[in-house]
């Protein structure tokens, strides 16, 4: 029986691309369950390719194949991997970083080098920069159909070997929390940062209390302030700040009906900063 397959691409749905990789994956299996996670990537992004993987995989049942071809490097010595998650879900992609969140926050039980010239679309020898159609969604669609097992796609490697981003762990020091944003919820402007909902407890905050809040970019503070830790948006008024814990179970930072990022100019990654501590209580109480 067929399990689901799931594509993500910087690709966009401009051209054909996305098509040509349906295509290519029911010439497999006309009967195979294909659907989308995002074909939105900004270009050349691994980085934001491995938040969305990690956001998305674990809510997919066991032996769902996800294809994932953000890939700046194709065509060159880069390895192509095939990895299986711990809970059992396969992804075929580029080692180039991609599985970074989700060998950290979710554990990769095994993974196999996809050898290129013995996976590939019959005919495609001489195409050396659309990967994502002859060589991932081609395999990707082999394993999801039962026609490649993924025992057999390549020889075994050791997980400590992928690649891997460059990431910095939340840490507390003191009565502070100190992190990073990782990502926005794109369409709403949020900030998620990487500070688990275990660590957050830790400074003993309730909801409905306050927090202070500092985002850095660099050395460079570009703002400073303190917030209500709620639930939910509709907890404090429209236009208000609010920290409140994410469907990642990570702390986030938002306008209720705005966009934090879009109010402050603040981006994504090691660079961008975000601490955290009970706000003081001689000012705020």
């Amino acid at each position: 029986m067929s399990r689901a397959l799931v594509y993500q691409t910087d690709f966009g749905i401009a051209d054909g691309a996305v098509s040509a990789m349906y295509g290519v994956a029911l010439k497999v299996d006309p009967e195979l369950n294909i659907f989308d996670l995002t074909h939105d990537i900004p270009q050349y992004n691994i980085w934001e390719a491995s938040y969305r993987l990690v956001q998305t995989v674990q809510y997919w049942p066991e032996g769902t194949v996800f294809v994932s071809v953000v890939d700046p490097g194709v065509g060159t010595a880069r390895r192509s991997v095939v990895a299986k998650t711990t809970g059992g879900q396969y992804v075929v992609t580029p080692d180039n970083g991609t599985l970074t969140h989700i060998k950290k926050m979710l554990g990769i039980a095994e993974v196999r080098l996809l050898d290129e010239s013995k996976n590939r679309l019959s005919g495609s020898e001489l195409s050396y920069t659309f990967h994502g159609r002859d060589v991932y969604a081609y395999t990707g669609a082999r394993i999801a159909s039962g026609q490649q097992a993924f025992e057999a796609v390549g020889e075994s490697l050791d997980p400590a070997t992928l690649v891997e981003l460059h990431h910095v762990d939340a840490v507390k020091n003191g009565d502070v929390l100190e992190g990073t944003i990782d990502v926005l919820d794109i369409r709403f402007g949020s900030l998620w940062s990487n500070i688990s909902h275990e660590l957050f407890s830790s400074l003993g905050i309730d909801y409905g209390k306050r927090v202070e809040v500092s985002i850095r970019n660099d050395t460079r503070e570009v703002y400073r302030n303190t917030m209500v830790y709620a639930h939910s948006f509709a907890e404090v008024s429209m236009g208000e700040p609010l920290v409140y814990i994410n469907s990642l179970l990570c702390v986030a930072v938002a306008i209720n009906q705005g966009s934090f990022a879009g109010a402050y100019n603040i981006g994504t990654g090691t660079s961008w900063k975000i601490t955290l501590r009970k706000a003081p209580r001689i000012v705020y109480e």
